[in-house]
């Protein structure tokens, strides 16, 4: 079993900051990738950046140049800074871990979700 725990999401104004942190534990050997999704009220989640094992980065067109994910592989935690927030990016955030354990079995897993809210 694999816990994520999020924490960071809150209200700000546009053009605000905001940081959102994400920390895995348990039955973890190695982590593959950590990243973060978002979903809007009536909107499909979707994939805002991912940081792979190697360190590689993706982020979705609409956040590149706004945002940056981060991550400490020692503390299995996984930052991800909001700058210049829009209203658009109001939703819930979700932070999801891909690792395996020492048996080499790979969990997906995900936290239970932060809300940040972006006011106009």
């Amino acid at each position: 079993q694999v816990h994520v725990v999020e924490s960071g999401g809150g209200l700000v104004q546009a053009g605000g900051s905001l940081r959102l942190s994400c920390a895995a534990s348990g039955s973890i050997f190695s982590i593959n990738f950590m990243g973060w999704y978002r979903q809007a009220p009536g909107k499909q989640r979707e994939l805002v950046a991912r940081i792979i094992s190697g360190g590689s980065t993706m982020y979705v067109d609409s956040v590149k140049g706004r945002f940056t994910i981060s991550r400490d592989n020692a503390k299995n935690t996984v930052v991800l800074q909001m700058n210049s927030l829009k209203p658009e990016d109001t939703a819930v955030y979700y932070c999801n871990v891909g690792s395996r354990n020492a048996l080499g079995t790979f969990f997906d897993s995900w936290g239970q979700g932060t809300q940040v809210t972006v006011s106009s």
